[in-house]
């Protein structure tokens, strides 16, 4: 087991026993409240087997005992989760010895007032089999075993206290094997319900590192959308805006540049793109050498995509500037295009090797647009379908008219927004 999973389920397993431990805090404080109004109920008849009520306030005071114990120790695993730390075995164990060993309590109790065979055969007893279930919460079949065993030895032993005659009933000793049978059958469904557990947590785990490993390559968004279809994406029409950016003058930028300082200088540049991009719903489909690609609308659509390709632009904008300004990066300008239209979107490949996809003239066209930025000199070239989708009213002084792009026969209507 990775040690990284193997610390996830000790620290759900620890979790799992805060929750037994405050159900028997809860059980103690029940009884101890519980207790004297049956008491009082019933109080001919308990005073016919017991003469006084001093049994009362002792159990009662035991009680609150319990509670006082359980949620300290509730409070000392909470402490170890919150360093990091899980609860050491042998805590464990003396912890589940502790807890067995309550109902002896109440027996011995109990014995001081009423014949002993009454208070072995009475309700203290039944307790024992409430901790041997409750212990399936530790997750963990040895410690339930332990819990059965424990029981079916101290009830043998108050029975051979306080029946010493030689001929001790059977029936003793018939109870003592119940209990250790319940421990183990608690243990199997201990075991169980750990499987169960550890199912989960590895089935999130290798979610998450499936996340992580597709989220290096594209988007969580993308890596979400695949997981959920198996791994698999299927194709179709999608309204999408396309966002194409690169970096003027790369070239002559790193000329004279160490390989390192080359690729500092594209992360930086790209992580400042990347944020931009995905702070607005968007997805980075490829870096493309000293640029970028990337979609809104697909594979997951918010309705304002080509609004969200616009923030995201401009925030890119502000972003290479102020890395410029701070001296982060050399002095850089980027040229951004673009273009909103129908593409065909899903995954592409063979069964070695399948990759999401954004295709169609939407994609020529962004391109052919971003490219034209050097024509221009300007940083942002919009085409009108994107300006009208995006419920944004063209600025007459960027309106540079139908411009013809390769790849398209009519002419597009640009804008320069910066």
């Amino acid at each position: 087991m990775a040690p990284a999973f193997a610390q996830l389920l000790a620290r759900e397993i620890a979790a799992s026993e805060r929750r037994r431990m405050a159900i028997l805090a809860g059980l103690f404080g029940a009884l101890a409240l519980l207790f004297p109004l049956l008491v009082l109920a019933f109080r001919e008849y308990y005073l016919s087997l017991f003469g006084s009520y001093r049994i009362v306030a002792r159990v009662a005071l035991a009680c609150l005992g319990l509670v006082a114990y359980e949620l300290a120790v509730r409070a000392v695993v909470a402490r170890r989760l919150a360093r990091g730390g899980v609860p050491p075995q042998a805590l464990r164990y003396l912890n589940a010895l502790v807890e067995t060993s309550i109902p002896t309590l109440f027996v011995a109790l109990a014995a001081r007032d009423i014949p002993p065979v009454y208070a072995l055969e009475g309700p203290p007893a039944f307790l024992y089999a409430v901790f041997i279930v409750l212990s399936t919460l530790r997750l963990d079949f040895t410690l339930s075993l332990f819990t059965g065993l424990v029981a079916a030895a101290e009830y043998l032993a108050l029975a051979a206290v306080y029946v010493p005659d030689a001929a001790m009933p059977q029936s003793y000793a018939a109870k003592a094997t119940l209990l250790a049978l319940t421990g183990l059958a608690a243990a199997f469904v201990a075991q169980e319900v750990r499987r169960r557990v550890e199912g989960v947590l590895r089935s999130m785990e290798e979610r998450s590192r499936a996340v992580a490993a597709f989220g290096q390559q594209v988007s969580p968004e993308i890596a979400e959308a695949l997981l959920a279809g198996g791994g698999a994406i299927e194709s179709r029409r999608a309204f999408v805006c396309v966002l194409f950016m690169d970096i003027r003058d790369f070239t002559r930028t790193v000329e004279h540049k160490t390989p390192q300082e080359i690729v500092a200088y594209q992360n930086a540049v790209f992580a400042a793109a990347v944020e931009s991009i995905h702070a607005q719903r968007g997805i980075v489909n490829q870096f493309l050498g000293d640029g970028l690609m990337a979609t809104f609308g697909a594979p997951v659509a918010t309705g304002r995509d080509c609004a969200n390709a616009l923030a995201a632009a401009r925030a890119l904008l502000a972003r290479i500037k102020r890395l410029s300004r701070r001296g982060a990066i050399p002095p850089t300008r980027v040229g951004i295009g673009l273009h909103a239209g129908e593409a065909v979107v899903g995954n592409i490949g063979s069964e070695a090797r399948r990759q999401y996809s954004v295709s169609g003239n939407v994609v020529i066209v962004a391109a052919r647009i971003e490219q034209l930025n050097k024509e221009y000199g300007s940083q942002l070239l919009v085409s009108a379908e994107v300006l009208r989708a995006a419920g944004e009213v063209p600025p007459e002084d960027g309106a540079l008219g139908p411009v013809r792009v390769k790849g398209r026969d009519a002419p597009v209507e640009l804008y320069r927004l910066a």
